[in-house]
């Protein structure tokens, strides 16, 4: 919403605009769009800034070097190198970061601005996954965030690989097994990225093509859409005081938010300068350059494809022989590491909105987010999702677990096995539960209040603690709570043609489960707990000061 008198530069440059473009209500109207203030939304700036950080630090780097795999004998600055036959991109790497004035600073922040941003795109999914703020209208925003996240991962493994040093030669060659191992096309699209048998000779320019052309293209594009869409639709906001689905409750974009979204900016900046500057890595003057004959132990990719690693190095040595040894062989262990984690986290993502809206019949606009907690079932399937993903990257380091706390090998990889299986079902169960505690603790608050400090004797000699009503925006949030619509029942969704059929039934029977109030606000689950406790004090806890 907007309104009131309009700031004196936003008018006067309105203005200047307005007789030369026409476009003075545009703007006026746009710089006073109100933006909601909770710390949360701020997350996807992360990720938007660590990319403008990253288009800047890449293009410095794209004037030194140089993507080639051509053999040259490198004659630079780091000794231990010296006359040794390595590729143009990793002498040209190492020509970066030791000869060039702020080369390897540049590297670093590139390599760090790069790691935040997957991080923060993953932060951001998270918080808009758990608060329901992919319903509708914002589906097809969620849908191109999906895009956006598995872009990334495809970006980062092209600029993880154009050094060319052993490090990231054995992330190619995994790479290169993958795609060998899809049936019917494995071969073709080897030989398309590679230019022949592994490792060929045009991997290096063909990944450095996408790296700085292809994918960043899309990328921008794709963001330019996802904020586009945002500022149409509007934001979403947290459930508070005088907060609907039809207003928006902040500070407008001019001078409030811009303020804090440079102030941000430059934050976001000095900590990637600061860790550029300070943490050292991918020092891969220490890994040397790659050869097809070499590996070294203890080697770990970058934190977002971790759970490929960790996959590869839990599954099973399974494998299909086509009509026995003479119509190919299917590498199972392979082909399910390599496309069953993500195709079941990217697809249980994109299918989840429309997933829920089938389970719940609730085809209504959401603006205002819910709290986590108000909607267990949706919580408990994200935590199992995170919990899958981290256990696979911690399988991603089994070695080094194994190693430092002398560990059997074979024992970590048995583990994993069971983990992957068991974590995310302990997962679902202990969230679920946490999730109707807080609920009942909110009950408990507008039931009986909140604790004032204040001790007070009863006249049987019991001393307990004054419980005085909370606080006006409190009582606002909690109450912001609404029961999950589900079919049928309460009357929140229609109930389905044909309920009476298999797929009737097994709609009705989710959306029971999924759908309806857990914990009502105004019931007695607080005083129910307190009872459970072995107290029998009613009205007295709830006495005002």
């Amino acid at each position: 919403m907007s309104g009131g008198i309009i700031p004196k530069p936003i008018a006067s440059t309105s203005s200047f605009i307005d007789d030369r473009l026409g476009a003075g209500n545009f703007l006026k109207r746009n710089l006073r769009k109100i933006f909601p203030d909770h710390w949360s939304f701020l997350l996807g700036e992360i990720a938007l800034y660590s990319f403008v950080i990253l288009l800047l630090t890449g293009t410095f780097l794209t004037f030194f070097f140089k993507p080639g795999m051509g053999e040259v004998v490198y004659d630079g600055s780091y000794a231990p190198l010296r006359g040794v036959m390595m590729s143009e991109a990793y002498a040209s790497t190492l020509h970066i970061s030791f000869d060039i004035r702020g080369g390897l600073l540049m590297r670093q922040m590139h390599h760090w601005a790069a790691l935040l941003f997957v991080a923060g795109m993953m932060v951001h999914m998270l918080r808009v996954f758990f608060t329901g703020a992919y319903r509708k209208p914002r589906e097809l925003n969620w849908l191109i965030g999906i895009a956006l996240l598995t872009l990334a991962l495809v970006e980062g493994l092209t600029g993880y690989s154009l050094p060319d040093d052993l490090l990231s030669g054995a992330g190619l060659r995994i790479t290169a097994g993958v795609a060998s191992s899809l049936p019917l096309v494995g071969t073709w699209i080897t030989f398309l990225l590679f230019g022949g048998e592994y490792p060929g000779g045009y991997v290096i320019e063909r990944f450095y093509s996408l790296h700085i052309l292809l994918i960043p293209g899309i990328l921008l594009a794709l963001i330019t859409a996802h904020l586009i869409l945002m500022w149409v639709q509007k934001h979403t906001q947290m459930p508070g005081k005088g907060r609907t689905n039809t207003n928006v409750v902040g500070a407008p974009l001019y001078p409030s938010f811009m303020a804090k979204s440079g102030a941000y900016f430059m934050f976001t900046f000095g900590a990637i300068a600061l860790l550029g500057t300070l943490a050292q890595i991918n020092p891969v003057w220490l890994f040397g350059p790659y050869l097809p004959s070499d590996i070294s132990a203890g080697s770990q990719p970058d934190f977002y494809l971790g759970f490929l690693d960790g996959a590869l190095r839990l599954m099973p040595g399974w494998e299909i022989n086509l009509f026995g040894t003479g119509g190919g062989t299917l590498p199972l262990s392979v082909l399910i590491p390599a496309l069953l984690p993500m195709a079941v986290i990217m697809t249980g993502l994109a299918a989840y909105p429309f997933a829920e809206r089938w389970v719940t019949g609730d085809h209504g606009e959401h603006h205002v987010a819910d709290r986590p907690r108000n909607n267990p079932h949706r919580t408990s399937i994200g935590i199992c999702a995170v919990t899958f993903y981290g256990i696979l990257w911690l399988a991603a380091s089994n070695d080094l677990i194994a190693a430092f706390f002398h560990i059997p090998m074979n024992a970590m990889i048995y583990a994993g096995r069971v983990l992957i299986i068991l974590g995310p079902i302990l997962a679902y169960v202990v969230t679920y539960r946490i999730c109707l505690g807080l609920q009942r603790r909110d009950a408990s608050v507008i039931g009986h209040g909140v604790e004032s400090g204040v001790i007070k004797r009863l006249p049987t000699g019991e001393y307990i603690e004054v419980h005085v009503p909370p606080s006006e925006a409190t009582e606002a949030q909690l109450r912001g709570k609404a029961p999950i619509p589900a079919i049928g029942g309460d009357g929140a969704g229609a109930a389905p043609n044909g309920a009476r059929g298999p797929l009737g039934r097994l709609r009705a029977k989710l959306s029971k489960a999924y759908g309806g109030e857990k914990v009502p606000l105004d019931g007695d689950h607080a005083h129910d707990e307190h009872a459970g406790a072995g107290s029998d004090t009613k009205d007295d806890r709830s006495l005002p000061l």
